[in-house]
Parts: structure tokens; C-alpha cells; sequence
């Protein structure tokens, strides 16, 4: 008789897949209140004892006073809207937390960076399972979650391939709902997957279902075979740390659009979120490394 395939396997392929990636993994239920370390209380989503370790790695020359400033910016949300919150995060992401200090006699404006994107191993690459997040008295746990320096970037919804009510559109509709009842998750999100252990597709978290794409590469350079699934591909080719801070730093973007109700003429301002897709990744870093080869001093300048 076939085995049974069951959604706790698939994680803990997902799991393994991650840690072959250069990812550590902890247990959720561990470092909850109730577990071994007590990293958090249920209603915090960013590890914010791991972020504190990786500022004070990161930004030696700022004060820790300045520190904890940026620490407590990033914690803050100044908006109801969830994609206000969303990009303002992005920004601390890219650009780095402003903050002021006193030096001798003055004050100094200055940086603090939450990830090192030109060293990527100078970072902490976590994945977790069983992490319950209670907000407005609402208990979920989404599937995996993958942390960079604390910070909650990136959600995997997994369902069962052999369940066929367990589609990758099921997988989107959850999310959805996360996102209505957890939002605090989603203040930090970079990308979304949705899986049912052999499709998996990638999206933001404006995106609608026909938005989010498979990702068809493991390395850049070959096309996924048959063999594989779109899965492992995607874990492989986007989410290794490598790929997945150059996405955050270089390839995500909010558009503003205008929307009009054609029934009342009401414009509205929509704002878009996008990642790129495997295909623009690509040619974009190719075209950038040709440029840089040709205006070398030994380059053809074309």
C-alpha cells in the first residue's frame, strides 16, 4: 500500500530543503511563551532579541542608544493601512533606519542597516514551523516562516497535493485570510508562496491569484527539468539567501496607481506592490554584469 503523503511531511521537506540552503531552524512552540527559550510573547512577530544581536553586529559604530532607536521605529506602526506599513518597512529595508546621536557636541544623523546585502552570510537565515501568532484574540499559524535578522520576510502557505481540495489556490485563499486577521505579520512581508508541496508559485502581498508565478530556475542558468518540482525549484532559485536578499534590495517596487469607480467617477490612488519575475531577475543581473564587463578598462564599451 502507497504510502500517504501528509502536509507535516511536506514541511519537513520544505524544512530540510532550507536548512541545505544555509538556514538554521527552530520549532516555533520553542521559542514561544510557553517553550524552551521564551524568545516571545504570542502577539510579536519580529524576533526581536535575534534583530538586536544583528544591529549591534551590523552597525558597530552606532551608539546603542541609536540602536534601540531604530529597533523601536521598525516595531511601530504609524498607519491603519497594512501596505502603508508594508512600504514603510521596505524603505528601513533598503535604505536603512535614519537615526540621530550625540557626538561631543553636536548631533550626527546616521544609519542603521537591518540586513548586510553585500556579505549575505553576515546575516541569520532562520526558517520556522508551529508559529502562533495571537492578534484581536484570533489564533493562527501559518505554515513556514523564513527570518532575516529577526524580521519576518517571507511566508510559505503549504497544502497537500494529494488532497485535491488542497490546491495552490486554497493555499492563496489562507493567506488572504491571514492577512485579514494577523496583519502584523504582513507589516514585514517580502514575498508570499503558496504550495501544494509540487506547484508552488511566489507573489507579493498585493498580488491577486493570476499574479503570483512559478519561479523556473534553480541556478540562473538551466531551465527547471520535468523532473523537478516547482516547488524545490522555487525554494532553490529564489529563496536561497544569495537570491532572496538581491530580490528585497534591487527588485521590489510600489506603483501608484489612479482607479476609477466608472458608476461614480470616485479616483482613487491604489498602490501596487511587484517582485520580479525569475525571467526580469535575470536578464536584469546579466545586462548590469555586461555593462560593468564593457566599461571595463579591457572592455568593448558596447
Amino acid at each position: 500500500m502507497a504510502a500517504v503523503i501528509s502536509e507535516d511531511h511536506i514541511e519537513q521537506i520544505v524544512i530540510q530543503e532550507f536548512i541545505d540552503l544555509g538556514y538554521s531552524y527552530v520549532n516555533g512552540a520553542d521559542i514561544s511563551p510557553e517553550g524552551i527559550t521564551q524568545e516571545r510573547e504570542f502577539d510579536e512577530v519580529v524576533l526581536k532579541q535575534r534583530l538586536q544581536a544583528a544591529i549591534s553586529k551590523l552597525n558597530p559604530n552606532v551608539p546603542f542608544e541609536a540602536q534601540e532607536e531604530a529597533v523601536k521605529k521598525l516595531l511601530r506602526t504609524n498607519s491603519p493601512n497594512l501596505f502603508q506599513n508594508n512600504y514603510d518597512v521596505h524603505k528601513y529595508l533598503t535604505d536603512g533606519v535614519d537615526v540621530e546621536y550625540r557626538q561631543g557636541d553636536r548631533i550626527v544623523g546616521d544609519k542603521v542597516w537591518l540586513i548586510d546585502y553585500d556579505n549575505p552570510t553576515n546575516n541569520e537565515f532562520l526558517v520556522v514551523n508551529q508559529f502562533t501568532i495571537i492578534e484581536e484574540n484570533t489564533n493562527k499559524r501559518p505554515d513556514i516562516i523564513l527570518f532575516v535578522n529577526g524580521i519576518p520576510l517571507v511566508v510559505i502557505e503549504l497544502k497537500n497535493a494529494v488532497d485535491e481540495n488542497a490546491t495552490v489556490k486554497s493555499a492563496y485563499k489562507q493567506l488572504e485570510t491571514y492577512k485579514a486577521t494577523i496583519p502584523s505579520l504582513f507589516t514585514y512581508n517580502s514575498i508570499l508562496v503558496i504550495s501544494d508541496g509540487l506547484e508552488a508559485k511566489s507573489g507579493s502581498l498585493s498580488a491577486g491569484f493570476s499574479r503570483f508565478l512559478s519561479w523556473k530556475t534553480s541556478d540562473g542558468v538551466n531551465l527547471a527539468s520535468r523532473l523537478d518540482t516547482e516547488l524545490e525549484v522555487l525554494l532553490k532559485g529564489q529563496l536561497n539567501p544569495h537570491t532572496l536578499l538581491d530580490l528585497i534590495r534591487f527588485f521590489i517596487v510600489f506603483e501608484k496607481n489612479k482607479k476609477e469607480d466608472l458608476k461614480t467617477g470616485l479616483v482613487t490612488i491604489e498602490t501596487v506592490k511587484k517582485v520580479a519575475a525569475y525571467h526580469q531577475y535575470y536578464a536584469v543581473n546579466k545586462a548590469v554584469e555586461s555593462s560593468v564587463k564593457a566599461s571595463q578598462e579591457n572592455g568593448d564599451r558596447k
